[in-house]
């Protein structure tokens, strides 16, 4: 049977169990959280500097399925420096044009909503500058792709660069599911049928 778990990732925590790279030695790993099985594989990745909802797991069918099916949504929580505008929303919303790999690529459409009120997250290492300095604003990105530093560069390039970033919810998972722990191991039938609705 295989294992699954939702956990929290760090900032400044690599989205990896181990390196080969000497340069990455003293770098913080996913094994650092938990005690995790044998060929236990993270489902996509978080940057180093972003942070947030992780799903492990020992299936990599399931791995795959989640990641390239775009039936999965991520939500994401970005602060953002300045006040996002409605047009910037609209234009993240119908897709903008990023750099993939030195090629130009054009982003889906997504969901994208400014926030009343900062999310609820874990506190943080990171240092993050006060509004003495200007004011910043929260944003939700729904996507259901995900492409590397997708959601900072889509700021970027609506002139509102990223200062903090989350994921927040993987589907029907959502940071309130880990009721504060780091790690919660989830029930193969439970993953399944929230995720996947059975569709395989």
């Amino acid at each position: 049977m295989h294992r699954h778990f939702l956990i929290y990732k760090p900032y400044r925590m690599l989205s990896q169990f181990m390196t080969n790279d000497r340069h990455q030695k003293n770098k913080k790993f996913l094994g650092d959280l938990h005690d995790f099985p044998d060929d236990t594989m993270a489902v996509g990745r978080l940057d180093e500097h972003s942070e947030g909802l992780l799903l492990i797991t020992t299936d990599g069918q399931l791995s795959n399925h989640i990641n390239k099916s775009g039936k999965v949504d991520k939500e994401y929580a970005a602060q953002v420096d300045g006040i996002m505008t409605a047009a910037a929303v609209e234009q993240m919303e119908t897709g903008v044009e990023i750099s993939i790999n030195g090629a130009v690529y054009n982003t889906k459409p997504c969901k994208v909503e400014l926030l009343d009120n900062a999310p609820s997250l874990p506190e943080t290492k990171q240092k993050i500058r006060d509004d003495r300095h200007g004011p910043t604003s929260w944003v939700s990105v729904i996507l259901n792709e995900g492409k590397f530093r997708q959601v900072r560069k889509m700021t970027g390039v609506v002139g509102f660069p990223t200062l903090r970033l989350a994921r927040i919810r993987i589907g029907a998972y959502t940071i309130a599911h880990l009721e504060g722990k780091p790690v919660l191991e989830i029930k193969d039938a439970e993953l399944r049928a929230l995720l996947l609705n059975n569709d395989e």
